[in-house]
């Protein structure tokens, strides 16, 4: 087997890996296993073209899978909730004026 194709299958074994710590999040209850996947086979691609071994592949594959699972849920995390999904209040101020936002 030519170096290619064992850079290949150590990719799709760290996907495989790297897939089992994608599970859903308590910021918005979606799961991450797109950026998981895509952040494994970029990584795998980079390490592995990077230092010409399969390790480096199988490093890179599995650095990637974390950083792409943590990226995701980093960005689902810090995105506000929609403005309708918020709850709304009201107070008045010392001189009785009434003001609304949201939360």
């Amino acid at each position: 087997m030519n170096r290619f194709g064992k850079l290949i299958a150590a990719t799709v074994i760290a996907l495989g890996a790297g897939n089992v710590a994608a599970y859903a999040d308590g910021c918005s209850g979606r799961d991450h296993n797109d950026a998981t996947a895509l952040g494994a086979v970029g990584g795998g691609l980079i390490g592995g073209l990077g230092t010409k071994s399969v390790a480096g592949g199988v490093a890179g594959a599995v650095v990637g899978g974390l950083a792409g699972n943590a990226i995701a849920r980093n960005n689902d995390c810090n995105r506000a909730a929609p403005r309708h999904e918020r709850e709304r209040y009201s107070y008045r101020d010392r001189r009785g004026r009434l003001h609304y936002g949201y939360r």
